[in-house]
C-alpha cells in the first residue's frame, strides 16, 4: 500500500508560525494489492515479449520494502531456427539467462518508478517456452 500525504501550503493571510503548528492531512492515495498485482504482470508480460495473463506475481513484505517473485514463459524462437541461423539469438537480445537477468532488473525498474514503492528484489521465474517466429522490423 503507497500512502501519499500532501505537505500544507502557505496560503494567504495565514503566517508561517500557524502554518507549521498547524498540519492538515487532506487524505490519502492507496494502491490495492489487485492493482499493483496486475502492474507487475503488465511490466513483466511486456519485457518478456507474453500475453500478460499468463504471467504471475506473487507480492510480500520483505521489511516495509517490496519483494516481487514473477512467474511467466519467456519468448523465444525456434530451435530449428537457431540452428539454421544462430544470430538470431543476438538479434532476439541473447541467451534465455541473459534475457531473463535483463527482465528481472527491468522489472525491477519499472514498478519501482511506477509505484514509487521501494522494491528489496526480484525474482523472475521462467515456466515455459512462448516459441514465435523472428519478428521481421517494418
Amino acid at each position: 500500500m503507497t500512502v501519499l500525504t500532501p505537505a500544507p501550503t502557505a496560503r494567504p493571510g495565514l503566517p508561517s508560525a500557524a502554518l507549521a503548528a498547524r498540519t492538515v492531512s487532506r487524505g490519502r492515495t492507496t494502491v490495492s494489492t489487485r492493482a499493483l498485482n496486475r502492474l507487475v504482470c503488465a511490466v513483466a508480460a511486456d519485457e518478456l515479449g507474453v500475453n500478460p495473463s499468463t504471467v504471475g506475481a506473487e507480492i510480500t513484505d520483505d521489511l516495509g520494502k517490496l519483494a516481487l517473485t514473477v512467474s511467466a514463459p519467456i519468448r523465444i524462437v525456434s530451435l530449428t531456427q537457431v540452428h539454421r541461423d544462430p544470430s538470431v539469438v543476438r538479434r532476439m537480445g541473447g541467451t534465455i539467462v541473459d534475457r531473463a537477468e535483463r527482465a528481472r532488473q527491468h522489472i525491477q525498474h519499472r514498478v519501482g518508478e511506477l509505484t514509487g514503492s521501494t522494491l528489496s528484489k526480484v525474482t523472475v521465474r521462467l515456466t515455459g517456452a512462448d516459441i514465435q517466429p523472428e519478428s521481421r522490423v517494418k
